[in-house]
C-alpha cells in the first residue's frame, strides 16, 4: 500500500486530535509514502511522529488538456475594450483568502481598465460579492461559479491571483502557467516549488495585497515583460509534464513492491 500526501489531509485532517492517530497509524503502516511538496513532506514530519520516509513526487499537469489555445471570441465578451483580465480559482474557503484577491484586484483596477473572473464557489463567496459591490468594483467582476473546462477561461487571462494562507502546492496556479499565465500568489507552503519570484510571476507575503497588486500591475502595464513572464510560466510547467512525472510514481511503485516481503 503506497499512500500519498495532498495536502488537507495533514493541514486540516491530521491536525485535528480525533483523527491524528489515524492519519500517524496509516502513515506508519503504509510500504510506501509520498507528498506533492517539499514542503508539505516537512509539515507531516513537524506533525506527526513518523517512522516511515517520504519521497517527493510532485503533481503533475496533462498538456493535452492545460495548453494555451485561441479563444479570442471569449476573451472579447469579457473585454470588448481589451482590459487586462485577471483570474481565480479555487473552493473558496476561507484558506483561499478570496476577499484578498478582490482587494489585488480592486487596486488593479484603479491603475488600469480590467477584469476578474472568479471561477469556484463556496462559504466565502457571499463575502466577496458584498465587497465588489462596496468597493463598486462588481461590473467588472464575473462570478462564473464552477466549471468543468476551467483551461478555455485560463485561456483568455493574463494574470492569476492565488493569495492563500496555505497550498501544499498549488495545482491550480501549474494549471495556469501551463495556460502561460504568470502568477501572483503568497510564499506560502509549496507555493515557492511552483512559482518562481521574478521569472514565472511573484511571491508576496500572506495578506500583503498591496505588494500583490503592485506585483500585478508590473506584469500587466507592458506587453512585453508580460509576454516574457508568459513564456516563463510555460517553461516552468513544462518540469512537471505528466510524462516527465507518471515515469516517477511507477518507479517508486516498482521499487517498493521489489522492497515488501509478504
Amino acid at each position: 500500500m503506497v499512500t500519498t500526501l495532498h495536502g488537507t489531509d495533514i493541514t486540516l485532517v491530521g491536525k485535528d486530535k480525533s483523527f491524528a492517530p489515524v492519519v500517524e497509524f496509516s502513515i506508519n503502516k503504509s510500504d510506501g509514502v509520498t507528498a506533492v511538496s517539499e514542503s508539505l513532506r516537512q509539515q507531516t514530519y513537524d506533525t506527526f511522529n513518523l517512522t516511515r520516509e517520504i519521497e517527493v513526487i510532485y503533481n503533475f499537469i496533462d498538456f493535452s488538456r492545460f495548453r494555451k489555445s485561441n479563444k479570442d471570441h471569449f476573451k472579447k465578451a469579457i473585454a470588448p475594450k481589451g482590459e487586462r483580465i485577471l483570474i481565480h480559482v479555487s473552493n473558496f474557503r476561507k484558506v483561499k483568502r478570496i476577499n484578498d484577491v478582490v482587494q489585488v484586484f480592486y487596486r488593479v483596477n484603479q491603475q488600469m481598465p480590467s477584469k476578474l473572473l472568479f471561477i469556484g464557489d463556496g462559504p466565502e463567496r457571499r463575502a466577496a460579492e458584498d465587497l465588489c459591490r462596496e468597493l463598486d468594483i462588481i461590473d467588472d467582476v464575473r462570478f462564473l461559479g464552477k466549471q468543468d473546462a476551467i483551461e478555455e477561461l485560463m485561456a483568455v487571462a493574463d494574470v492569476f491571483i492565488m493569495p492563500s494562507e496555505s497550498e501544499s502546492f498549488g495545482l491550480a496556479a501549474l494549471e495556469a502557467m501551463a495556460c502561460e499565465v504568470p502568477v501572483i500568489s503568497t510564499n506560502a507552503g509549496g507555493l515557492p516549488e511552483v512559482n518562481i519570484h521574478g521569472e514565472t510571476g511573484f511571491l508576496s507575503n500572506v495578506g500583503d495585497v498591496e505588494d500583490m497588486a503592485r506585483h500585478a500591475i508590473f506584469i500587466l502595464s507592458d506587453d512585453e515583460v508580460l509576454a516574457r513572464f508568459r513564456e516563463n510560466a510555460l517553461a516552468q510547467a513544462k518540469r512537471f509534464d505528466i510524462q516527465e512525472i507518471l515515469p516517477k510514481y511507477e518507479a517508486y511503485y516498482e521499487s517498493i513492491l521489489k522492497a515488501t516481503v509478504y
